[in-house]
């Protein structure tokens, strides 16, 4: 059951963590907000976590020391 945790909190975007892990805050508190704000404000929260997941996966790909477009200007 913890395999299966963690592939879905590292795989399945990782925004929660990757916020839990920078902010320190616990990463179960952070998707309970998501969640309540998700409810709330009627799935509003939901397109900054998309954008977030995007940003953090092209983070992944820019500062990657082949793909770097700054290392060659």
């Amino acid at each position: 059951m913890k395999s299966l945790k963690h592939f879905i909190e590292w795989h399945i975007f990782g925004v929660c963590s990757y916020l839990g892990e920078k902010m320190g805050i616990a990463t179960s508190s952070i998707r309970r907000f998501f969640i309540y704000a998700s409810l709330l404000t009627m799935g509003s929260p939901i397109i900054f976590y998309l954008i977030y997941a995007f940003w953090i996966n092209m983070k992944k790909y820019v500062f990657a020391a082949k793909r770097n477009p700054l290392k060659y200007l």
